[in-house]
């Protein structure tokens, strides 16, 4: 089985490591606009050779670990490949995407969502086993033919992931209060910090705590702003919500309820039981 990977960057780069180890898969080929990525992504054997677009869309699966706005663009560049070829989509938001798929892509078009990754991104950023354990969220897969779920789901249990089934509209729900209001709230936060605060006080006084809350605020911002546009509403709503928590917070601080806020922050801890 051949596989040809559009984007070389963290999620296309590991899962390129870790296809490549893959005893279905013969070759993994790589193909990126940006010639650079390209050159570090052979050079760190991240995929088996680079080759050009209409090279990847004869693979017999095709993954796209690009930014979402860029999976909507790319899709009418795929309508001629072949029926018997598996397309697999790797973005963050699914419903839009959805939405621009024609009945011909439908019937081998894999709508995936690995949980998985880290603040850093580009080729040098990715890692083995960055999929391995991680749950894989496939959506409105029950649209294309059996041959590419059953395709998809192998190459992904291979990865050693959990598969979850979901449909599109209810993964952007979801995804918006777990996944993407937290990266709201980390950028909300290192943006406020950096204006309040001098680098030095911030070197200083920026402890662990500190730390875990803005890591992710390093992330891409363009695979974050196109994620943010594409699921808006959804995350509007999120935003409404979650300023509504903490206007319950400034009030017991206001209030100087200690027993109250020590009973929220208790709700607070039993996420942990959960994760």
């Amino acid at each position: 089985m051949k596989v040809g990977i559009v984007g070389l960057g963290l999620m296309g780069g590991s899962l390129g490591l870790s296809l490549r180890e893959n005893k279905l898969i013969d070759i993994v080929c790589g193909y990126d606009i940006n010639k650079k990525f390209e050159q570090i992504a052979l050079e760190k054997n991240l995929v088996d050779k680079i080759v050009d677009f209409e090279k990847i869309k004869l693979c017999d699966v095709i993954f796209l670990a690009i930014p979402v706005n860029a999976i909507v663009n790319i899709l009418k560049d795929l309508e001629n490949v072949s029926q018997k070829n598996t397309i697999i989509e790797l973005g963050s938001t699914k419903e839009e995407i959805s939405k621009t798929l024609t009945p011909n892509l439908k019937k081998h078009f894999i709508a995936a969502h690995p949980m998985a990754g880290t603040e850093n991104s580009g080729p040098n950023a990715a890692v083995k086993d960055l999929y391995k354990n991680a749950v894989c969220v496939l959506c409105d897969s029950e649209q294309a033919s059996h041959i590419h779920q059953k395709r998809a789901i192998e190459i992904f249990s291979d990865l050693g992931m959990k598969i979850v089934f979901m449909d599109s509209v209810s993964h952007d729900h979801h995804t918006a209060i777990i996944s993407h209001l937290p990266h709201v709230i980390s950028f909300s936060l290192a943006n406020f910090v950096m204006k309040e605060e001098n680098k030095k006080n911030i070197a200083h006084l920026g402890g662990p705590s500190f730390k875990d809350m803005c890591r992710i605020a390093k992330s891409n911002p363009k695979m974050w702003s196109g994620i943010f546009q594409q699921n808006k509403q959804n995350l509007l709503d999120c935003i409404e919500l979650f300023q509504k928590e903490l206007k319950e917070c400034k009030k017991m601080i206001e209030k100087s309820d200690i027993n109250e806020l020590e009973s929220w922050i208790k709700d607070a801890n039993k996420l942990r039981e959960i994760l």
